[in-house]
């Protein structure tokens, strides 16, 4: 168990440093699909081998067309969240509420149940999200409305509902391909929903030339972190390995505050810290 738990926390820490390099890009949109591209470049003939050598059922391939449709959605909410956001703010509210929803889920709509410690999670991270909510997401512009200052914290509940459904989607198409060519698929997804924004914006040569490195480096570690999570979820059960990579809500609050200079730092770093808690508590002993 331990192997797994390793790349969990791994693919945790990967995600927030390309979520930093995504948070000082110039254009958002531009920047995430420039280091999706690379991959998804490097990676089509990984996926066309295997589709060749092992055809998939229709409903095989339904599933990998929903997770094509789940990323592309992802990929334009993330842009545009990390557009309108704080890093130390959207961050954990993204990377939480996924964590939060299944639950959730499974009391409301399955009828399931959960012990003390699950409830006393869910608290934690509910009162962390209230406390971000309330912490001022728009930089600079002490007159913006309530719907303004909200819209960040709304766009990033968004992500983290359509993380929820791409990561489920994602554990039954496990069964069908391996984690390297099921990358790819999600690459696929991630650049055709930022395409047309690309296409009409005239950054991409701006964003190549302020952030070249970055971007190559992104290239890395964007790819790099699911698929470590991929690798982790064929050697445990979801349940158990899901919570643990939620670690990195904590290290982006960090890297905002530090590195961004972010406003309320130690304010949103405690509420990263009680909502990485509420996702412990939930995910392993809930």
């Amino acid at each position: 168990m331990l192997l797994p738990i390793l790349l969990v926390i791994a693919s945790g820490m990967a995600h927030a440093v390309w979520s930093l390099f995504t948070k000082k890009s110039r254009s958002k949109s531009v920047f995430l699909w420039s280091i999706m591209m690379i991959s998804t470049l490097l990676l089509l003939p990984v996926l066309i081998i295997e589709l060749w050598r092992n055809p998939l059922s229709v409903s095989a391939y339904g599933l990998l067309l929903l997770s094509v449709v789940l990323q592309g959605l992802y990929a334009w909410l993330l842009s545009r969240t990390y557009e309108l956001g704080d890093l130390s703010q959207i961050y954990p509210i993204m990377r939480g509420t996924s964590t939060l929803l299944v639950p959730v889920i499974g009391i409301v709509a399955l009828g399931e149940s959960l012990s003390p410690v699950g409830w006393a999670g869910i608290l934690c991270m509910l009162a962390g999200f209230i406390v971000l909510g309330s912490s001022g997401g728009v930089r600079n512009q002490p007159s913006a409305t309530a719907l303004t200052q909200a819209k960040p914290i709304l766009m990033a509940l968004s992500v983290g509902f359509c993380t929820t459904c791409y990561v489920f989607v994602d554990k039954l198409n496990l069964q069908h391909l391996s984690p390297l060519a099921l990358l790819e698929v999600t690459n696929i997804g991630f650049v055709l929903g930022l395409t047309p924004a690309v296409l009409s914006s005239p950054r991409i040569r701006e964003e190549w030339q302020a952030n070249r490195n970055t971007l190559l480096l992104g290239a890395i570690l964007n790819p790099g972190s699911y698929l470590l999570f991929l690798f982790a979820m064929q050697q445990a059960p979801i349940a158990h390995i899901s919570p643990l990579r939620e670690i990195g809500t904590v290290f982006a609050a960090l890297l905002g505050i530090v590195l961004l200079k972010e406003q309320q730092g130690l304010k949103r770093i405690a509420s990263s810290v009680v909502i990485f808690c509420g996702i412990v508590l939930l995910g392993v002993f809930g």
